[in-house]
């Protein structure tokens, strides 16, 4: 038989004995220590009773479902859960029979236990289950510490922890239950007031973060870990401010969220980095729309290898699609994310597909065989000043192939179609841009005739994107520097990977069609801020250490990156970090033309040619967008209000990092 039915029986047996004991303990206690022979006899027969009902209620209701090695506090509920029907039964048997009661031959007074005796009984099992539970866990955490430690004994380097809420004495019990790590908790910081002083699992709350410097010297402490789990931008920013003045090593736990739910374990403490000074909160998705939306779906994800086609598909792949095609012109990309995703997922269908999103006969034989209902477009040109130097290369992809896609999507009926857009579509200046907004223009004026649901996602710089602005920081960091930054004034929005990455697909889930989506950014970033703490991080001084150059503005680039248009009268919807933008859209013949007229450019061999006349094409639409605003616009007024304009300022509201 295998060790899960032994151990099955192990707890059985043991719940078994406790209730025996707690049984006759109630008995002792109610008669101080003298037992007739008649009581003797009730208990004899009602035990068996008792024991059978007790083990039923706990396998009924989830007792033996909880793992005895992570017993904790919310186990508690089930335990109580677990003991109150058999004790409720009993107490109706004692004021529901009357004395000299016979039932079937039964005499039922044997079911009358004295009320004090029904009480204790019930306390003591309660007490005996869950304390035979935590009595195993001690043990277990015993032993793992005994084999962890090993033969050699690993010095224990003290340490503090920031942090006195949930998430910090999680961070302290999975620390003080691996001494391998080498680390030894001396007491909590936290800035609460009301935690001053005060033990907590074990651990004091020795002062404030303003107490941190002289905390480090009394207790020669050489690093600290921040075990807050969402903690807000500007007060890590203070925290990495205390510890860079001492100094001292702040680290943080990864996967904090994760850590507080209990679905991973702290085995990698790492260094802040950048992602951690913005602050952002977790994603909340609405699991269950997107679920509803993605799970049993045919689903392609162009761009599959690309930094945010690799994270769609692997949001994709939590929602149980029917099959996930990858699409993905770079045969390394699209080898390591299918390697990856066949690793996390065995069980789920993945067709990874090398191709073009331009080359026609390869998308419509993609198309035929696989009949994908959600198309998620996430291939695309994306590097300005490269863009500007290949103008015809960005009309190519991001237009033609855009133009392609969607209409591949029309004909065959996909239900969904999401592009995936960028803040530089907003009053372009570059050519990646333009091309962008005219990809736009065309899904959303698609989505006016179609079955296919188009629609539009818009976001800024995503965090450590392949060739974004932080890996090179850190490259040119390694190197010695000097960091090259194009403006002192330049900022962006940004977000990490896998919060964009989640909020598309919510955004998706949510569309009717027509819709521009724009993700909340947060506040935009000041690009030498940015390259000033990627230095601090690195343990060394900006400008000192590693010197900061200004390049000036490259061809394309604009100072401050805008999120919406005007006319997009963006409004909440009923997720916070995401805006829906649905203006009039331009006629769809006359934005047909247009798109025909870019794609002309793309055997023009002057860039020059081609990057005026792309721009003067998105100008031309700009200008018939804001004449239609006008002509309707007290419609618009009545509709938006001032609150949504004031929203779409907000957005745009250049604030800096600091």
């Amino acid at each position: 038989m295998s060790s899960r039915f032994y151990w099955k029986s192990a707890q059985l047996a043991v719940d078994a004995l406790v209730c025996v004991m707690a049984f006759l303990a109630a008995y002792l206690i109610r008669f101080e220590g003298i037992l007739s022979a008649p009581t003797l006899k009730q208990m004899a027969l009602l035990m068996p009773y008792l024991v059978f009902a007790r083990l039923l209620c706990n396998q009924i209701l989830g007792v033996y479902r909880i793992a005895w090695r992570y017993v904790g506090l919310r186990d508690l509920r089930t335990f109580v859960i677990a003991t109150s029907p058999a004790t409720a039964f009993f107490l109706i048997l004692r004021f529901g029979v009357a004395p000299n009661t016979v039932l079937f031959g039964l005499w039922l007074d044997v079911f009358r236990i004295p009320l004090s005796v029904v009480a204790l009984e019930g306390m003591l099992f309660f007490l005996g289950t869950v304390g035979a539970r935590v009595l195993r866990r001690i043990t277990l955490d015993v032993q793992r510490a005994k084999v962890s430690s090993g033969p050699k004994k690993v010095q224990q380097k003290p340490i503090l922890l920031i942090g006195a809420g949930r998430a910090g004495v999680i961070v302290a019990r999975e620390i003080r239950s691996r001494p391998d790590m080498g680390l030894k908790i001396v007491g909590f910081i936290d800035d609460d007031p009301m935690k001053l002083g005060q033990i907590i699992d074990g651990l004091q709350v020795l002062g404030p973060t303003a107490d941190l410097p002289r905390l480090a010297r009394l207790h020669h402490l050489d690093h600290v870990v921040i075990s807050i789990a969402s903690i807000p931008g500007v007060d890590m920013r203070r925290i990495l401010a205390v510890c860079e003045s001492i100094p001292i090593r702040p680290q943080v736990v990864p996967g904090i969220y994760e850590l507080v739910e209990g679905s991973v374990s702290i085995n990698r403490i790492r260094d802040v980095e950048f992602e951690d000074l913005l602050g952002r909160s977790p994603v909340n998705l609405d699991t269950e729309g997107v679920a509803a939306f993605l799970g049993g779906s045919r689903i392609v994800v162009t761009g599959a290898g690309g930094s945010i086609g690799s994270e769609m598909c692997r949001q994709v792949c939590r929602f149980g699609p029917a099959s996930l095609i990858l699409v993905e012109r770079y045969e390394n990309n699209l080898f390591e994310i299918e390697r990856e995703l066949r690793s996390s997922y065995p069980n789920l269908q993945i067709i990874p597909c090398v191709a073009d999103i331009t080359d026609a006969p390869r998308m419509a034989s993609i198309f035929e065989t696989q009949a994908p209902q959600v198309v998620i477009h996430a291939a695309a040109h994306k590097h300005v000043p490269m863009m500007e130097s290949n103008p015809s290369e960005a009309v190519k992809n991001n237009v033609r192939g855009t133009r392609m896609l969607a209409e591949l999507a029309d004909r065959h009926k996909a239900a969904v179609f999401v592009m995936i857009s960028t803040d530089k579509a907003v009053r372009p200046k570059s050519v990646m841009g333009a091309s962008k907004r005219m990809a736009e223009l065309y899904v959303q004026s698609l989505a006016q005739n179609s079955g296919t649901r188009f629609m539009t996602v818009r976001f800024g710089n995503v965090l450590g994107s392949a060739g974004s602005v932080i890996p090179i920081f850190k490259k040119q960091i390694a190197a010695g520097g000097p960091i090259t930054v194009t403006h002192p004034e330049m900022k962006r929005y940004f977000m990490t990977i896998p919060e964009a990455a989640q909020l598309v697909l919510q955004a998706a889930s949510m569309g009717s069609g027509g819709e521009i989506y724009v993700l909340d950014m947060g506040e935009p970033v000041k690009i030498v801020s940015l390259a000033e703490e990627l230095i601090r991080l690195s343990g060394l001084k900006p400008y000192d250490d590693i010197e900061i150059t200004f390049t000036g503005v490259r061809p394309g680039e604009k100072l401050f990156e805008e999120i919406s248009l005007d006319d997009e009268n963006l409004t909440k919807t009923q997720h916070a970090k995401i805006y829906v933008g649905k203006n009039r859209p331009l006629a769809a013949e006359g934005v047909a033309e247009k798109v025909r007229l870019c794609e002309q450019l793309i055997d023009e061999p002057d860039a020059t040619t081609v990057r005026a006349t792309l721009i003067d094409l998105v100008l031309e639409d700009r200008a018939e967008g804001e004449q239609r605003t006008a002509q309707v616009g007290e419609d618009q007024e009545g509709a938006s209000g001032s609150s949504d304009r004031g929203l779409t300022t907000a957005l745009r509201k250049p604030e800096l990092l600091h």
